[in-house]
Formats: structure tokens, C-alpha cells, sequence
């Protein structure tokens, strides 16, 4: 068996290698990656067997190099991970089994603003506003949502967190933009203090399979972004919660609707809740996020499921949508090292200790 998974310098795709690692169906595969290498780390880290270097997807002669590819190594499957190459593989066929949303749902799912104008009128998303640079810098701009406000880069596929920063008043809000140079187009939506969510979900045909919910706490080296948002969690753990569930199902269900698909894929589906816990969706990801190696970790392999719908095999998936996860697990990642999941987390007292684990 030999399995290709793209954007793999990247944490999300590495998380992916790792969940099919433990996978006691794949654990043997061969996996090869392909990816921009602009993260060098994840070319020498030795996680793929190999990885190729490729053009990025915006590039014209990104398919003839990719095709050269899956002639030489002849995979069985690909996952596709990076959001923009989700939407160019769900757009260009490819004679290979991949399990990919449909192309129009891609195409709205990757703009921010097209999610929150279509989830608007169901009063799924935090109220918002797409502002031009220019608009934020003229000093008679008047924020339509007060203060404090958060703000975004509003591009498509963009992702760790980008250009994203609570503005108390004006000066803060044009200072932000001023610093943030490469970014013309901003989201500005209501501060949300709650907490922070990200629900995967898989759908064969329209039938959802498997559904995971993960709270981010804390964020890696948060202290260097201004925001305390990094992109990347380094606590989190994992939940049950009908109520995120029954909204982050709710929207991809109107999505649906608005690109009339027959929902088919991976989708995560970013949430955060406001003072009361009831939770808006800030975005959809049509892609695996950090977060998937943690579930493998939990027993719940995502990475898994979907490789086995992709090769046909959805008859070996268990039937059950979804894993009760212990009240007190407890997910720890760092720069420097694999991520961890305790299953019963207990805060540690002065003068206890922690044992190595054999």
C-alpha cells in the first residue's frame, strides 16, 4: 500500500501521516508527501519516506509535475490536505482514489465571506463586516460593530491564525492594519470571549460517518502574537457537546443547500462562543487541521476513516458517528515535541512528581 499526502511539510498533513501510523489498517504503508517546501523542517524530519518538491497549485505547470509524480510512484490513494489544493483537486480530475468536497461547496467554504454572508441570515456567525485597508486607515472610519472588535485577513485558505487581533478602539485597529502590510482585505466581526472549537466531520454521499469535537485553550509561543493566537494549540482536549454539534451540522447543511452538493469529504468546522457558550462558526476548513493525530491518539482515527472511504472500504468503518471522550482528557503539543494525550488529566501539586511512562 502506498498513500501520497500533499502539503506535507506542513503540521496538519504530518499529523495525518501520524494518525495512519497507528492505524493498525495502514501502519505499514509506504508514504510519500509532496509539498512547496518552504518548511524545510518537514522535509528532513523523516516522517514520509520521501518528499518531492512541487510547484505551488496557482502555478500552470503544477498538474504536468504532480501527474509526473503519480506515474512514478502509482499510489493507491491521496490525501490532500492544503485548503487552495483541495479546491484545484476537487476542480481537475485526477485518476486516483481521493475523497474530496464538491467543488462548489470548496469554492464557497474557502472564502471567509461568503460563509458569513450565506450562515447570516440563520444567525450562525458572529456579526460581521468585510472593511478595505484604505476604509480602516481613513481617520473618519467608524467601526459598524464598536469596540472591542476582532479582525482577520478575509483571503481565501489562509489559516494559523493570520492578521487576527482584538482592537479596543481605533488606533488599535489601524495600527494592526498598518503593521500588517500584505493584507488588503479584512474580515471585522464581533468579539467572541468563549471558547474555542473545531468539529471534523466526514461524509460519504451525503451521509455523515464520523463527527469529533476539540476545544483549543492555549496556543504554541501565543506570547509572540499579539493576538495569543497562533494557530497552533498547545492545550487542548477533546468533547461531546450537542449543541456545537447540532451547529456546526446546521451549516454545513445550509452550505450545502446554497451550492445544491451532496456533501462528500472532510470538512472542519471552526466555532467560538460568546459570553454565554453559545457557539457561532468563524469559518469552515475543508482540510484536516493539527488536531487529527490527537483523536488517533484517543482511539477515534479520522485520518483512518477517511482513507478507507476514499480505497472503497467504507464497509470496514465502525458504525458508531461518534467516541465518548473521558470528562478530564487533556491535549499538550510543543515546538519541540509530539503531541501528547492524557486521557485522565489531574493538575499536579507542589512537591508530587510524575513518573516516565514505559
Amino acid at each position: 500500500m502506498k498513500i501520497i499526502i500533499t502539503g506535507a511539510c506542513a503540521v496538519s498533513a504530518r499529523s495525518v501521516v501520524r494518525s495512519l501510523k497507528i492505524s493498525k489498517k495502514f501502519c505499514d504503508a509506504t508514504f510519500v508527501g509532496w509539498d512547496m517546501a518552504t518548511t524545510l523542517y518537514g522535509l528532513y524530519e523523516g516522517l514520509f519516506d520521501r518528499v518531492y518538491k512541487v510547484p505551488a497549485v496557482s502555478e500552470p505547470h503544477y498538474k504536468e509535475v504532480v501527474e509526473q509524480i503519480l506515474e512514478k510512484e502509482k499510489p493507491d490513494a491521496v490525501i490532500v490536505v492544503p485548503e487552495v489544493e483541495v479546491l484545484y483537486w476537487a476542480n481537475n480530475h485526477f485518476d486516483i482514489p481521493c475523497l474530496l468536497p464538491p467543488v462548489d461547496f470548496c469554492k464557497l467554504a474557502i472564502s471567509k465571506e461568503k460563509v458569513f454572508r450565506t450562515l447570516s441570515p440563520y444567525g450562525l456567525v458572529p456579526k460581521n463586516r468585510q472593511v478595505h485597508r484604505n476604509d480602516i486607515l481613513d481617520d473618519k472610519f467608524a467601526s459598524p460593530l464598536g469596540y472591542p472588535v476582532w479582525i482577520r485577513d478575509a483571503s481565501a485558505g489562509t489559516a494559523s491564525g493570520k492578521g487576527s487581533f482584538k482592537a479596543d478602539n481605533l488606533a488599535e485597529l489601524q495600527a494592526w492594519v498598518q503593521i500588517n502590510t500584505g493584507i488588503d482585505e479584512f474580515q471585522l466581526s464581533q468579539f467572541l470571549p468563549g471558547g474555542n472549537y473545531g468539529v471534523f466531520m466526514i461524509f460519504d454521499s451525503g451521509r455523515l460517518r464520523k463527527l469529533a469535537i476539540a476545544e483549543r485553550i492555549e496556543y504554541i509561543m501565543s506570547k509572540v502574537a499579539v493576538s495569543g493566537i497562533t494557530g497552533n494549540t498547545s492545550k487542548g482536549r477533546l468533547l461531546n457537546d450537542e449543541r456545537i454539534k447540532k451547529t456546526a451540522l446546521q451549516a454545513i447543511e445550509i452550505l450545502c443547500k446554497e451550492t445544491n452538493t451532496v456533501m462528500n469529504g472532510l470538512v472542519v468546522c471552526d466555532m467560538k462562543a460568546d459570553e454565554n457558550g453559545v457557539p457561532f462558526v468563524t469559518e469552515i476548513n475543508i482540510r484536516h487541521v493539527a488536531f487529527s493525530s490527537s483523536f488517533a491518539n484517543a482511539g477515534f482515527n479520522i485520518s483512518e476513516f477517511q482513507l478507507l472511504l476514499a480505497l472503497n472500504r467504507g464497509d470496514e468503518i465502525s458504525p458508531e458517528i461518534e467516541m465518548t471522550f473521558p470528562p478530564n482528557n487533556l491535549i499538550l503539543r510543543d515546538v519541540d515535541g509530539l503531541p501528547i494525550y492524557l486521557k485522565d488529566y489531574r493538575p499536579i501539586l507542589e512537591g508530587e512528581f510524575i513518573e516516565k511512562n514505559e
